[in-house]
């Protein structure tokens, strides 16, 4: 009988059906990287957003004593659900600041932004359930909706308008399965910032649909000329979960604080609350040390920001510069955030990334990468001042001698 348990147990699959949809291999680009890294040659990426990597950090007199600080006052192990008290009412306070009235206690404290998407995701959704997210779009979205069993369905925006929201196609999107609808406002990667008019008519059609609004705001500091951001956390919406923390706003990624305000009609906001807390009060996954230290972080890092924020204007700015002297490509004018698409027309955008890192040894992204229409490249201008000289008229070059018509933005 043992030998037959043995062999019947051998035949059973030992990953789950999300294990098995997941991506195992390195796609067609990076295989390159790899390759020529491989051979001893340096690659400059060119699409990643980590500050830290191009000469921007908080300061480190500044924080290594608020650390050491907040290492002392949290050595009794005390932990909130929602995340330590002091910490949420100076989060409070930055929105308060900024117009957006939303209590500390309305605020739960997460490991940063992907976790809270995964929160929202599994409070707002059952599996099969639908929920809206733009495209073009960060692929994250389509991993993190897979382990929570939720279908994503994208809305488009509009290239020939800024990258703007198509209200009607948004609309036209929904469903008796849709349960919420994802702004990222400054969008990652177009740069598209929502405008007054379009948080109306989002919140006007989460009323009429009874959905809630998932709005990312991780770029709101890096507004590229506006000098306020509309959010939906002011309107009518029934429902917000205002989303943010430090890896963008303090060039913090690796302190891993991030937070979801929930704001909205009364009920729903108590019952979301409530079922938010018990998520995290199974995981506790906050650092104890970086919540103590959070007051002191938004207090000491209200300079560093400023200058964080106009370095990041300034280096759009010279990248603008760059590419108005090429005729090598067209350019959205970005609102916000780090990143610029670029329009290639005719050439195709995978051999035009392959050759680009080849040749010129610079990573860029095809468009595919974020579900957007052929044909594009995708990159980062959050690059040191130095690094963008460099290489923003090697890319150009590169792409006027692969035959591309000559065209002004």
């Amino acid at each position: 009988m043992y030998v037959r348990w043995i062999a019947f147990t051998s035949n059973r699959p030992m990953f789950s059906s999300i294990a098995k949809r997941l991506p195992g291999e390195t796609n067609a680009l990076y295989k390159i990287r790899d390759e020529i890294r491989s051979r001893g040659h340096v690659i400059q990426d060119l699409i990643s957003g980590n500050v830290n990597e191009q000469g921007i950090s908080f300061p480190q007199e500044v924080l290594d004593p608020i650390l050491l600080n907040s290492s002392r006052t949290s050595a009794i192990y005390r932990p909130d659900p929602l995340g330590q008290k002091a910490a949420r009412i100076a989060i409070s306070s930055y929105y308060q600041k900024q117009g957006s009235v939303i209590p500390p206690d309305n605020f739960l404290l997460t490991p940063g932004s992907s976790i809270s998407y995964w929160y929202c995701f599994k409070l707002l959704a059952n599996e099969g359930e639908e929920i809206l997210c733009p495209r073009p779009s960060y692929p994250l979205f389509e991993y993190i909706a897979l382990l929570s069993g939720v279908r994503m369905v994208p809305y488009a925006l509009d290239e020939s308008r800024k990258w703007a929201i198509d209200m009607e196609e948004l609309e036209a999107c929904i469903s008796t399965k849709t349960r919420a609808l994802i702004l990222i406002s400054p969008h990652n990667p177009t740069g598209h910032v929502a405008g007054a008019d379009e948080i109306s008519a989002l919140a006007d059609v989460a009323e009429r649909h009874d959905l809630a609004i998932i709005s990312d705001e991780v770029f709101s500091e890096f507004l590229l000329e506006a000098r306020t951001l509309p959010r939906p956390c002011n309107t009518a919406a029934p429902l917000v979960f205002t989303l943010n923390g430090f890896s963008k706003m303090f060039a913090l990624p690796g302190m891993k604080l991030g937070w979801m305000a929930i704001s909205g009609k009364a009920d729903r906001v108590n019952q979301a609350l409530k079922a938010a807390e018990l998520i995290s009060d199974t995981y506790l996954p906050v650092n104890e040390i970086i919540q103590a230290a959070v007051p002191d972080l938004m207090r000491e890092g209200e300079g560093f920001l400023r200058s964080y924020s106009e370095q990041i204007r300034l280096r759009w700015q010279l990248a603008e510069g760059l590419f108005s002297r090429s005729g090598a490509c067209r350019w959205t004018k970005p609102d916000g955030g780090f990143y610029v698409t670029l329009q290639l027309k005719d050439l195709d955008e995978e051999q035009v990334a392959e050759t680009v890192l080849r040749e010129d040894h610079l990573l860029v992204h095809p468009g595919y990468f974020y579900d957007m229409n052929p044909n594009h490249l995708v990159l980062s201008f959050a690059q040191n001042p130095d690094s963008l000289r460099d290489t923003l008229p090697r890319l150009l070059r590169r792409l006027e001698a692969m035959g591309l018509p000559r065209h002004k933005g």
